[in-house]
């Protein structure tokens, strides 16, 4: 169980951590940075198993990985809004952020404590006492998001150090 961290529509990657982080390769340190100037006290506060609440177009903007990179290394759970751009997505579970689309985030508020039943599809909010389900990913991608990303999950399948 986590801590709902809200935000709204088309927050974009630039907004995620900004371009003058980029230099940084660290993931620990890129994490300091996460929503510096939208919610300045997101890096100090957020907490292991903690999530990002969205609404559409969830890391729209420039396909830099460093966003999910930076969202993953605060220790969130994962992401849940009702959609992605293609690219953040697709880099979120190339790294192993779980991204869930769910298109009723408007019901979640800021600091609900939210669980996720990944075998059911739901999303119970504690807080509330309410349910909400969620589209499943395909199986291909659990499996990604399982082995902690695509270099992960190239090394069990394929064996690694070739």
């Amino acid at each position: 169980m986590g801590k709902a961290w809200k935000f709204g529509d088309d927050i974009d990657t630039d907004v995620i951590v900004q371009g003058k982080y980029l230099v940084i390769n660290d993931p620990d340190e890129l994490a300091k940075h996460v929503f510096e100037n939208l919610r300045p006290e997101f890096a100090k506060e957020v907490k292991k198993g903690d999530f990002v609440v969205a609404g559409e177009n969830f890391g729209c903007g420039s396909s830099r990985e460093h966003a999910p990179i930076a969202l993953k290394a605060t220790g969130i759970e994962g992401v849940i809004a009702k959609s992605y751009a293609r690219i953040f997505f697709r880099n979120a579970v190339n790294i192993g952020l779980r991204v869930i689309e769910c298109h009723e985030t408007d019901r979640i508020d800021d600091g609900d404590q939210i669980e996720i039943d990944y075998g059911r599809n739901v999303i119970a909010n504690k807080t509330k006492n309410e349910e909400y389900p969620f589209t499943p990913l395909p199986d291909f991608l659990k499996k990604i998001l399982e082995s902690g990303g695509l270099v992960n999950f190239a090394k069990q399948m394929y064996g690694g150090g070739r």
